[in-house]
């Protein structure tokens, strides 16, 4: 018996392959073959040591039979949820491959897959060339290509939230009886965004505002029948929450001992005063005194204006043909979908100004806004598409190839940009040469593969030139202390053993450092190597020998100190002494 097709289910749910489909199939083919080919390019990130190490202190809980509990004494790790953490040591006890490598791959993984999520919603909600202008959309922000290699918290984090996104909508089309492998997959992804952050509630919110969206027809509606319809369908997601719930103490061992902890974890999130420093618009701040609009800043000069002027047309496009009305069924549900993924970019940035919480390194912890704004881009520049149709073929081919080209550049700005995707700024602020120094660039500090190449040909040239220097290496191999304006782990994860890390900077014999927040001036010395790209220095390389301890450090102080007056950069950097 063939089961029946709702009347109001639009035309959009076909799930018939077209030519769109088979060009974002090949697009994720050839990123699976950029991850492959690329993913040893990119350094060990800040966080990567200290996550791998809270994954393994996980599975020691769960292998002690939960007595060996230094997983809860580990910094402040045990707020955070560990599943991306879980399965990179395991794999990594698996694979005969660099722990790190492993790292990297996993999130290029994860990442690919919030693209596929959202080429997944933008083609439910309006087809599949707006499934496909979605994933490029997403593919061709810098904050999402360059992240997603060790990103490792945040990638994973957007990741999920998106797939739990897809399975939502898909749900509440449905309502108020979702198909069960909807309701399913939503509590798994949910769990998975849980597991990583304690944001992912967020998600739980989104469910309701969804519930109701989708039982509310408009002006005529009975109350009484809206809290009743709506109620029941609630009621149809419980077994997704408690999915969710399970998956979530599953790779978060501090979230089982108390079923709050969860929220007292966001609140702690708020709260966050740690003494780091952020800039914004050439002026410098600590984390706990950005402001407001601190991370709406970011999120307008990082995204490229084509993705975030489509998707601002898509969302004021669905309000103004609610005004309009009346409409199609079809169209009642793509505004419906519009406003929820309109709703899940605008809250948690109002939630973020109103509650003035902290923040640091630019829109990385709200990359899960990324996905639906690319989402909305995509659904955006569809409707136009479909729009200038019906003036002509001439029009739509017109505007078709408009945005391929407005694409492209970007995509070859990232080209251009490899492997610092992550630096792409638009030209709101001038691209990366208007932001360097005003903006966050490289707080990964992910020039260091290149830093420690260029620094090991520079040892090795001056040995050249030198026949003293060659016959003194061949008795005895020499040993370079190395300053680094960055992670220990990321240093040695990429340097030979006769370039040793040093905390002891007045001492050092080379000096390496991002141009991020003025790094790079902290010591004096001769620079031997420039790493830019877009012909903007974004890193350097110091030759410190024949400088005094006392003739090294910098005295300038940092031009756009914070209105509290605290301190410079150079302060702040020399505690990496300590």
């Amino acid at each position: 018996m063939t089961k029946a097709v709702r009347p109001d289910h639009p035309r959009w749910a076909s799930s018939k392959i077209n030519f769109f489909d088979l060009a974002f199939f090949l697009s994720v083919a050839a990123l699976l073959g950029l991850v492959g080919l690329t993913f040893r390019q990119y350094a060990v990130s800040n966080d990567e040591g200290v996550q791998h190490r809270y994954g393994e202190l996980i599975i020691a809980y769960y292998t002690s039979g939960f007595t060996d509990t230094s997983v809860f004494r580990f910094d402040n790790l045990y707020l955070y949820g560990g599943l991306f953490d879980i399965v990179a040591v395991l794999f990594s006890h698996l694979l005969p491959f660099d722990l790190y490598d492993i790292r990297h791959v996993l999130s290029a993984l994860a990442g690919i897959g919030g693209i596929v999520a959202t080429w997944a919603t933008g083609r439910m909600i309006s087809g599949p060339r707006a499934g496909f202008i979605a994933a490029i959309a997403l593919a061709i922000c810098g904050v999402w290509y360059g992240g997603m290699f060790n990103h490792t918290k945040d990638v994973p984090f957007a990741s999920a939230m998106m797939g739990a996104t897809f399975f939502l909508l898909r749900a509440a089309r449905d309502l108020p009886f979702p198909r069960r492998r909807d309701i399913l997959w939503f509590g798994v992804a949910l769990g998975c965004a849980l597991g990583l952050r304690a944001t992912g509630l967020l998600m739980v919110g989104y469910v309701p505002a969804a519930v109701l969206l989708q039982t509310w027809t408009g002006k005529g509606s009975r109350w009484r029948k809206l809290l009743t319809t709506s109620a029941r369908s609630l009621l149809q997601f419980v077994p997704a929450f408690v999915i969710g719930y399970v998956v979530m103490i599953a790779a978060w061992p501090w979230a089982q001992l108390n079923f709050l902890n969860p929220v007292r974890a966001i609140f702690a999130f708020a709260h966050f005063h740690y003494p780091i420093r952020t800039i914004l618009a050439g002026r410098v701040y600590l984390m706990s005194e950005v402001p407001r609009w601190y991370e709406p800043a970011y999120i307008l000069i990082k995204l490229p204006l084509a993705v975030l002027t489509a998707a601002a047309g898509a969302t004021v496009s669905a309000g103004w043909s609610v005004i309009r009305g009346p409409h199609s069924a079809s169209n009642r549900a793509r505004q419906r979908a519009i406003a929820i993924l309109g709703f899940m970019v605008v809250f948690p940035l109002l939630c973020q100004a109103a509650g003035h919480g902290p923040s640091f390194t630019g829109m990385r912890h709200f990359l899960f806004v990324v996905p639906p704004i690319a989402t909305l881009a995509g659904i955006g520049i569809d409707a136009c598409l479909r729009a200038l149709q019906a003036r002509g073929p001439a029009a739509s081919v017109a505007a078709l190839a408009a945005v391929a080209t407005a694409f492209a550049l970007d995509a070859a700005t990232l080209a251009r940009l490899h492997p610092y995707e992550y630096l792409f700024y638009n030209s709101l602020v001038g691209g990366l040469q208007g932001a360097s120094r005003n903006y966050a660039t490289d707080y990964w500090v992910n020039i260091m593969p290149e830093a420690v190449s260029e620094l090991e040909r520079y040892i090795n040239s001056a040995n050249a030139v030198d026949p003293a220097n060659i016959h003194a290496t061949a008795l005895k191999p020499p040993h370079y202390s190395v300053a680094v304006c960055g992670e220990r782990i990321s240093f040695e994860n990429e340097a030979k053993s006769d370039l040793q890390w040093t905390g002891d900077w007045s001492h050092a014999d080379f000096f390496i450092a991002p141009t991020h927040m003025d790094c790079d001036q902290v010591l004096r010395g001769m620079t031997v190597s420039v790493i830019e790209r877009l012909g903007v220095p974004i890193g350097v390389v110091k030759d410190l020998r024949g400088v005094s301890p006392q003739a090294r450090w910098a005295t300038w102080e940092v031009a756009h100190a914070p209105a509290t007056g605290s301190g410079s950069v150079a302060k702040q950097t020399r505690s990496h002494e300590r």
